[in-house]
């Protein structure tokens, strides 16, 4: 054990650390099934960072929060993605518009970025997870990076879902979380978002027999 570096100080490290890696992965996946796993698996060590932060700082509403957040993102989110590309009968539906090695090292950059940018903020704040607020901010700027170098619709959600992940985490980085009332709020946004978006996709399907955002655009100019 480091020298000064309580335990569970050092567990959220490596859970921040998993989630970085994780969103390098999400950038870099081709296959749209492999990426809601990788998504349901960015859910479970923020769920367990969250749960983990409770248990070492004595927050007890964060156990509420890792427990909607594993709720929500590990178990219902992705039962919804799964059925709804079962639905669409889609598999390979990852195409990036620009190569990946380009991408990872946009993401490398951004990571840098997100560090310096991060660092200010880290030296002002108390909280014993200040140190994980530079990863919290890449996770968000590498979800950002996902969306919009995606040319489906079914990345593009996921790369925004991620994108919220990495917001919650932040906010428990920077602050312990959020209050209940806001965190269930934002928890029913997103679910009430998803379910509006499945419906939005099968429009999509059916008008064009593809999830291609471009067809949108040609929509656009017809009209």
């Amino acid at each position: 054990m480091a020298a000064g570096i309580p335990f569970y100080a050092q567990l959220i490290n490596l859970f921040a650390a998993v989630l970085l890696l994780i969103s390098f992965a999400m950038l870099a996946q081709r296959r749209v099934l492999s990426l809601i796993d990788l998504f349901a698996a960015q859910g479970l060590a923020l769920a367990l960072s969250t749960a983990v932060v409770g248990w070492g700082t004595g927050q007890s509403h964060l156990y509420w929060s890792a427990g909607v957040t594993l709720t929500l993102k590990v178990f219902l989110l992705p039962f919804l993605l799964y059925r709804l590309i079962r639905r669409l009968d889609v598999k390979w539906d990852v195409e990036p518009l620009i190569n990946i090695p380009t991408t990872m090292l946009v993401g490398i950059v951004l990571v840098v970025f997100a560090f310096n940018l991060a660092a200010p903020i880290s030296n002002l704040s108390s909280t014993v997870t200040r140190s994980t607020l530079g990863i919290a901010i890449a996770s968000v700027m590498l979800s950002f990076l996902m969306m919009i170098t995606r040319r489906k619709a079914i990345p593009q959600v996921i790369g925004f879902l991620a994108m919220e992940n990495g917001l919650f985490f932040a906010a428990t980085s920077a602050t312990y979380g959020m209050p209940m009332v806001v965190e269930l709020g934002i928890a029913l946004d997103v679910l009430v978002g998803m379910l509006i978006l499945g419906v939005f996709f099968f429009q999509i399907r059916e008008q064009f027999d593809s999830l291609d955002l471009k067809h949108l655009e040609q929509l656009r100019e017809d009209e």
